[in-house]
């Protein structure tokens, strides 16, 4: 990966963008796409979309969404202190004394805050907590206090920075989807600088939000571009790691490629071109499956208009969902290069029907 997209993938991960926030990440992404896209539009739901040949009739949808999870201040008590709701699927457990910002009138650092151990009575030892059990001190002493600095609906992030690991890995929050946007970001540019890609395909490259509380942008975005295939570039669930069991949801392992899932969610024509993409340009890659609904965008794109040819492309992760994720940086870039080689390989006549 180039200096420039790691420095971009550190900025993005550094800005906050929980579902219905996205507007700090969707600025990164629109300065980043701008001098390679032919058009870059952000439609009323706030998706944007880098479109390389806008008025092609066959048109392809990348979705790589843009939200993360996090929180949202619902009530703030006469001491000041911020209890709060997750926007997203968390575990509280990986929160408790965790440091975040606090996205208010001004962002301001704080903590998560519990109990203290020496407290605890024997039933409070053996349960998981819930975020009732759980606030945010910002050091303010009143309601009023913490109200000169943030407000009920400020969002929230969690305070963890994006470093660099031995062996080729990362470790930062929210690569989940982060790491979609960036993937996203590059196919932009390598195809804009490197063509290869039919005039009569339009290319929208598009960084969705809301999809960590059920893939609204996508759904919308979607409908209204109505593309003739699509694909959902997420992260996938490592089992590469102690106590992981790959006997309940197969394997997937950081530095061996995206995974390429088979199943109701991935069209059979979208399925073939993709492996035999990279089995051609010898791109890593591993064979997922999954039998039910996907949690991508694949699920909601799949069904607008009069059905859509998906496929669904894993970034394999470690520890999702927490505030210290861990991604292969070459995985990122085969998953780069896959991409890539689909968009060259589509043409104007592509049949996806499945027979």
């Amino acid at each position: 990966m180039h200096d420039r997209a790691l420095d971009f993938l550190t900025a993005i991960v550094a800005a906050p963008s929980p579902s219905g926030f996205e507007q700090p990440v969707a600025r990164l992404y629109r300065d980043y796409v701008q001098p390679f896209a032919d058009t870059v539009t952000t439609d009323i739901l706030g998706n944007v979309s880098a479109v390389i040949h806008p008025d092609a009739p066959m048109r392809f949808m990348y979705a790589g969404h843009m939200d993360e999870i996090g929180f949202i201040v619902h009530h703030i008590d006469e001491d000041g202190f911020l209890f709060f709701s997750t926007i997203g699927g968390t575990d509280a457990a990986t929160e408790i004394g965790q440091r975040v910002w606090v996205h208010g009138h001004e962002r301001v650092p704080g903590v998560i805050g519990r109990k203290a151990i020496q407290t605890f009575q024997a039933s409070d030892v053996s349960q998981t907590p819930s975020l009732k059990d759980l606030w945010i001190d910002i050091g303010a002493a009143s309601r009023a206090e913490a109200e000169k600095v943030v407000h009920v609906g400020s969002p929230v992030t969690i305070d963890a920075g994006f470093a660099l690991l031995g062996g080729g890995l990362a470790v930062g929050r929210a690569f989940d989807n982060k790491v979609g946007l960036l993937i996203g970001a590059e196919v932009v540019r390598r195809l804009a600088e490197e063509g290869g890609v039919h005039p009569d395909v339009g290319l929208h490259i598009l960084g969705t939000v809301q999809e960590e509380i059920g893939s609204r942008g996508a759904k919308t975005a979607g409908f209204n571009l109505a593309p003739r295939t699509a694909l959902a570039i997420d992260m996938g669930v490592a089992t590469d790691y102690p106590r992981a069991r790959p006997e309940d949801q197969g394997k997937l392992e950081l530095g061996k490629g995206p995974g390429i899932s088979q199943g109701a969610n991935t069209n059979p024509v979208v399925l073939d071109l993709l492996i035999s993409a990279a089995r051609d340009k010898d791109i890593a890659w591993q064979q997922q499956a999954t039998g039910g609904t996907s949690p991508t965008d694949a699920r909601v794109v799949q069904e607008l208009q009069g059905g859509v040819a998906t496929g669904v492309i894993s970034v394999p992760l470690r520890y999702m969902h927490t505030p210290s994720e861990v991604v292969c940086l070459d995985d990122i870039q085969a998953t780069i290069d896959l991409v890539c080689e689909y968009c060259r390989r589509l043409r104007p006549d592509t049949d996806f029907t499945p027979l």
